[in-house]
């Protein structure tokens, strides 16, 4: 059974980036006016945001802290980091935002499960402090892993994660594949996460683009459309749409 979070209590704040770059921009730069907008948008914004450097593999947690700071800093937000902390447990449920970045969402699930993360993260966000992620951290907004882009480098104890909106999701979504490529593409790799999870609902992120979540409303942000697979097919989701129907269980675009 898929632990979630969604239901009459949980009015969450949630923006799920694809990236942490689009096209050949700077680190998170896309989505500064992005996450200002969304952060300022409560009577009172934080002035600090948790990151979770947890995703990370082949930099260092210090390092990946120094490379999101600046994108943060700019819209005058501090940054502090849970691997810096104490008392992890502590730092997430005084947290006034929280951010998950992006990597390897085996690595990032494998290692909130190791510090007892998960639940206290669905906690916060169920008390409605903003959610930012990216990528893997994005990814785990989802009921489970299954349908990232990762390869599973380490094993986590469970696929589970955040449940914080009823549907997978699919960042970096790319259609198609190349001239002479033989591998399969990311329409066929959803077809098959599909055809054994013939009940779920994928939603695919074109980088760029983004998912925000304000309690009963979902909206698809930025300048591209979206794509919805089922095992029904698939369908576009049409870039600035709402999407709030795709927040109850079981509903299909």
């Amino acid at each position: 059974m898929v632990s979630s979070a969604f239901g009459s209590r949980f009015m969450s704040r949630l923006l799920l980036l694809s990236s942490s770059r689009a096209g050949s921009t700077g680190y998170l730069e896309h989505a500064q006016p992005l996450i200002a907008d969304f952060i300022g948008a409560r009577p009172a914004p934080p002035k600090r945001v948790l990151f979770i450097p947890f995703a990370g593999v082949v930099k260092t947690f210090d390092a990946y802290l120094e490379q999101v700071r600046p994108a943060f800093t700019a819209i005058g937000l501090g940054v502090d980091s849970v691997h810096q902390a104490a008392d992890p447990q502590a730092a997430v449920h005084e947290a006034e935002a929280i951010v998950v970045g992006g990597g390897n969402t085996f690595a990032l699930v494998k290692r909130l499960h190791e510090t007892d993360l998960l639940e206290a993260i669905r906690q916060r966000v169920s008390d409605g402090i903003p959610y930012i992620g990216w990528s893997a951290g994005s990814n785990i907004a989802g009921p489970t892993l299954c349908t990232t882009n990762d390869m599973p480098i380490v094993e986590p104890p469970s696929f589970v994660t955040l449940g914080l909106v009823p549907f997978q999701l699919n960042p970096h979504f790319m259609a198609g594949k190349p001239p002479g490529h033989n591998g399969e593409s990311r329409e066929e790799r959803l077809a098959e996460y599909l055809a054994l999870n013939p009940g779920a609902l994928v939603v695919a992120l074109r980088e760029g683009t983004a998912l925000r979540r304000e309690g009963d409303s979902l909206t698809l942000v930025g300048g591209l459309d979206g794509v919805a697979f089922s095992a029904d097919g698939q369908a576009a989701l049409a870039a600035g749409s709402r999407l709030d129907t795709l927040l109850t269980p079981g509903i299909q675009p």
